[in-house]
């Protein structure tokens, strides 16, 4: 029996109006000055005022200046206003980039070398401030993983740190904050869920806990999704989409995710594609490229995504699960195709390079691929 560990947030708080322990939970972690981490937009269109009305007039700080796909230097200049504001934690409230900015700041701000020197893998030296992430987006997983995920502009590539002690203290995962999600960013994100599944389900060292969750979240996305994204105030579809992502990130947190991540960070840092619709993106070609390598678990995706493949051998039921993954992409409008996002095709075998390099991630898959395996899929998803 191989031995495998499982590891999320300390605590997850679920269900329409699980906003409502925000409070408690702040003062059982002794914040008493906590820093809200988020975005703009959430600012303008109310969300980050509901959150602060919940902690019934304790000190809640704003920084909004999370960007997508957020650059490093904004770990620093968050960093910085937590120092000069003494805050004790932070309250991270937003989608991916605003949970792994918030995540990232929990650590740096107790370190006292450069960020940089954080890149890569248990290399955190101690627990940071207390962290409390609230996701906006149904997606990430951000909330129960141990990573945060930076672009590094100059190097035009993305980076991460991953650490247990990067792990929020608490998780709240209420859907009602997801109602604000725009139909495309729905589909982004609901999309990348569905990858983050996937991924963890076909990895190499996915563990009977992680398939469970792994499963049920692929039949959750599979289900809810379109509904979502066809009526936005759909709040059955929006919880039970919240609960697929979270699944699915406690799913990939502890298998890891493959090469489908791997591709899409070049996107990401080259040409600031966002990291749902870049996986989503390449999804069906990687699943193409993959599904030799695990047959039998493609069979079971295919059942997960609603298929009926019980007459067929286990190449044609994988052949049918990147069939379905394609048209439940199509149903919500993922775009298809790199050109559409102006990706020179000069750029793939410079792109399959820095993919190639991204070892962390290409080590769980369940297919080897050399860089030329890399420029065929760019090539077939242009």
């Amino acid at each position: 029996m191989n031995i495998s560990t499982f590891k999320s947030a300390n605590k997850l708080i679920t269900g329409e109006g699980s906003t409502e322990r925000l409070l408690e939970e702040v003062q059982r972690l002794e914040m008493k000055n906590p820093l809200i981490v988020t975005d703009q937009i959430l600012v303008e269109i109310g969300v980050v005022e509901t959150v602060q009305s919940k902690l019934k007039g304790l000190t809640s700080d704003i920084y909004s200046g999370v960007k997508p796909e957020p650059e490093i230097m904004l770990v620093e200049e968050c960093t910085s206003i937590f120092k000069k504001g003494n805050h004790d934690g932070v309250i991270a409230v937003g989608g991916g980039s605003a949970l792994d900015i918030g995540k990232s700041v929990s650590v740096f701000a107790n370190y006292d070398g450069e960020i940089e020197e954080l890149f890569g893998t248990d290399l955190v030296p101690e627990k940071g401030y207390p962290i409390i992430a609230i996701p906006t987006t149904a997606g990430t997983g951000s909330e129960v993983t141990n990573i945060a995920i930076l672009s590094d502009k100059q190097a035009q590539l993305k980076k991460g740190i991953v650490s247990d002690y990067m792990l929020p203290d608490v998780a709240i995962v209420a859907p009602e904050m997801t109602l604000t999600m725009p139909p495309s960013v729905t589909a982004a994100s609901g999309v990348d869920a569905l990858v983050h599944a996937i991924e963890a389900y076909i990895s190499v060292n996915a563990s009977p806990i992680t398939d469970s969750l792994a499963i049920g979240a692929m039949k959750l996305i599979t289900e809810n999704l379109p509904k979502a994204y066809a009526n936005p105030n759909h709040m059955k579809a929006r919880e039970n989409m919240a609960t697929a992502s979270l699944m699915a990130g406690m799913a990939f947190g502890n298998a890891g995710v493959g090469a489908v991540h791997a591709l899409a960070y070049p996107l990401g840092g080259r040409y600031n594609i966002p990291h749902g619709v870049s996986n989503a993106l390449l999804l069906p070609y990687v699943m193409e490229w993959n599904k030799i390598g695990c047959l039998e678990r493609f069979r079971d995706i295919a059942i997960a995504l609603g298929e009926n493949v019980r007459e067929l051998s286990d190449r044609q039921a994988a052949d049918v699960a990147v069939s379905a993954m394609k048209t439940l992409c199509e149903a919500v409008n993922i775009p298809s195709g790199l050109r559409s996002f102006d990706v020179p095709e000069d750029d793939i075998p410079s792109m399959a390079e820095d993919a190639s390099k991204i070892d962390r991630l290409l080590k769980n898959n369940p297919r080897l691929f050399s860089v030329k395996d890399i420029e065929l899929i760019y090539q077939s998803a242009y």
